[in-house]
Formats: C-alpha cells, sequence, structure tokens
C-alpha cells in the first residue's frame, strides 16, 4: 500500500507509541504541581468556610441576621454546601485554563 500523508503521520505518530488523539503533557511535573496546588487552596477555602463560620466564628456570625436566621446558622446549614459547589465550579474553570496552558485539553 501506498504510503499518503494520513498514513505517514499515523505511523509516525505509532512509532513515538502515542496514538493520534492522545495528548502528551508537555511539563507533567508542573502540570501536576500546579493541579496539586489547586486542590489544596480550594479544599483550604472549603474547609475555612465549613469549619470556621458554621463552629469557629458562629457567635461573631450570629450578630448579623438573614431575615430573622442568624448567619451563623445559615453558614452551618447551607452556607458551606454553597460555597462547595462554587468551589466545584472554579476548579473546572481553573483546570481548563491549565490543561490548554499544559497542552492536555479535550
Amino acid at each position: 500500500m501506498a504510503e499518503t500523508p494520513e498514513n505517514k503521520s499515523k505511523s509516525e505518530s505509532n512509532e513515538a507509541g502515542n496514538t493520534p488523539t492522545q495528548s502528551v503533557v508537555r511539563d507533567p511535573i508542573g502540570y501536576w504541581r500546579t493541579n496539586l496546588t489547586v486542590i489544596l487552596s480550594l479544599l483550604s477555602i472549603w474547609a475555612i468556610v465549613s469549619y470556621g463560620c458554621s463552629i469557629l466564628f458562629i457567635e461573631q456570625l450570629n450578630e448579623i441576621t438573614i431575615g430573622k436566621i442568624p448567619l451563623g446558622f445559615w453558614f452551618a446549614q447551607q452556607g458551606s454546601i454553597y460555597v462547595f459547589v462554587v468551589l466545584i465550579f472554579v476548579y473546572a474553570l481553573l483546570m481548563d485554563r491549565f490543561d490548554k496552558k499544559y497542552g492536555v485539553e479535550e
């Protein structure tokens, strides 16, 4: 069979051990360092909101009310869940940027 440009690129990519659809991370150590930094930062924010606002700072937050509900109670019941959902979206947006930066976007 004659070698066409399509066959040639397929054979070259297969010789390297990569399929044409498989992406290679340009800097795998930097990518995972960035990924872990983002994860630890977002988990720290979630822990501060979950434990800090609903347990440690409850007296100060209860001085503020939303309607007739103290803010400390609101954070303990719903606020940390809302923050967690927002952090999920933030993580997805940040990782899309970093995936493009390191050449592993989908």
